[in-house]
């Protein structure tokens, strides 16, 4: 094979897995005009608490009492645990639902471009998000 073949083929390629790995984390990351979970609150009010930072993690507590919910915001990769459950229900790109998050429920994600969350039970609703921090690219 002639050289400058084989090295546009290998230009070809790493630009390919270069645009992936760019397009990837950019969906991953969310809507930045967004809050994160953090800094979204309910009617100007916070819902979550900063627990823990480290270079690899953030975690989270997020507290939504009946009528109480999360205004639209994005994730990065994180991991949910629900201490405490009720039902909620989430808008997000494929609609509104309602959904029983129960006790002792857990649930991975690689991200989330946006959602909005509202506890719509009697029950103050407890949960915990471990958020993977993104690395520079």
């Amino acid at each position: 094979m002639n050289i400058f073949k084989s090295c546009s083929i290998t230009v070809i390629f790493t630009t390919i897995g270069f645009l992936l790995l760019v397009t990837t984390s950019v969906a991953y990351a969310g809507n930045r005009s967004l809050p994160d979970p953090l800094n979204a609150g309910w009617e100007g009010q916070p819902v979550c608490e900063h627990l823990y930072e480290d270079t690899e993690k953030r975690i989270l507590r997020c507290t939504f009492p009946p009528n109480v919910g999360h205004e639209r915001h994005y994730h990065v990769a994180h991991f949910g645990y629900a201490i405490k459950g009720g039902r909620v229900q989430i808008t997000d790109t494929n609609g509104v639902r309602e959904v029983d998050l129960t006790t002792g429920s857990s649930y991975s994600s690689e991200g989330v471009a946006w959602h909005e969350v509202l506890n719509i039970g009697k029950t103050t609703i407890v949960y915990l998000i471990v958020e993977r921090k993104e690395r520079p690219l």
